[in-house]
């Protein structure tokens, strides 16, 4: 049974619609979030425990859970073949390591309009509690896909139509100058290294995001230390800028 902290989870958890066996609220605390979490507990018919604070530390395992704690079953991952299906956006993240950087990458891809995001199976980090947090509810609405090989998964979706753009210090093309050919998956490299080379060479488009340094030279995307000293952009934060990038570009295309 996994378990999840924090009253933003777990209310977007709720609201969701996500099978939960049940909520542990810390006694004595009544505000109106917390309430909020019990009412929707009610409405769903999902048992509402009221235990000690001493008791939610322990079954939050260290993580800071706001007096709620929800327990449910593991968290299950989606299948490549349904999410693109729908031709809809893809971030494909190559070896996030950091729980912090794939919550946070999980959360901007939701909130920029994206269909699913792709992780490995080994050497990255999987849908930890730590990730739950630092997704802030996002998890409760886009699927993950976890895969043996990305490789082998950019392969897959390429067959389906899909054009990989790949953010990295190496690209030729400048994040806001590239066309963005519709449907889409965009790859990010781990935290210090950028883009495995053999994942690289699966991109259709190797795009940068410059950067001012002191030599006034570009820098990268989400690689390794820039020219001059200067470090690149935590993979995080060059996921959001080439993210909502893509979501002005859609939303143009629309009008």
């Amino acid at each position: 049974m996994s378990s999840l902290a924090g009253i933003h989870p777990v209310r977007e958890a709720l609201r969701a619609g996500r099978p939960l066996n049940y909520v542990m609220v810390a006694r004595g605390v009544a505000t109106p979030r917390i309430q909020e979490i019990v009412d929707l507990c009610r409405e769903r018919k999902i048992p509402v425990r009221f235990e000690s604070r001493d008791r939610l530390d322990q079954a939050s395992e260290g993580v800071a859970h706001q007096g709620v704690v929800a327990f449910g079953a593991a968290e299950k991952y989606a299948a490549l073949e349904e999410t693109a299906s729908g031709g809809g956006l893809h971030v494909v993240v190559d070896g996030v390591e950091d729980p912090h950087n794939l919550g946070a990458i999980i959360r901007t891809a939701h909130a920029a309009g994206a269909a699913a995001i792709v992780i490995p199976e080994r050497r990255a980090v999987g849908l930890t509690e730590t990730v739950a947090r630092a997704a802030s509810g996002a998890l409760a609405y886009l699927p993950v896909v976890r895969v043996v090989n990305i490789r082998h998964a950019l392969e897959d979706l390429k067959k389906r139509g899909y054009w990989i753009y790949g953010l990295d210090e190496r690209g030729q093309h400048d994040y806001d100058r590239v066309e963005l050919t519709t449907p889409t998956a965009i790859v990010l490299g781990g935290e210090g290294r950028g883009l495995h080379e053999h994942v690289a060479r699966q991109c259709d488009f190797l795009v940068r995001i410059p950067m001012l340094t002191s030599s006034g030279s570009g820098g990268s995307g989400s690689g390794s230390s820039g020219p001059a000293g200067v470090a690149s952009l935590n993979v995080s934060v060059a996921a959001g800028i080439f993210l909502f990038e893509w979501r002005r570009r859609t939303l143009t295309s629309r009008d």
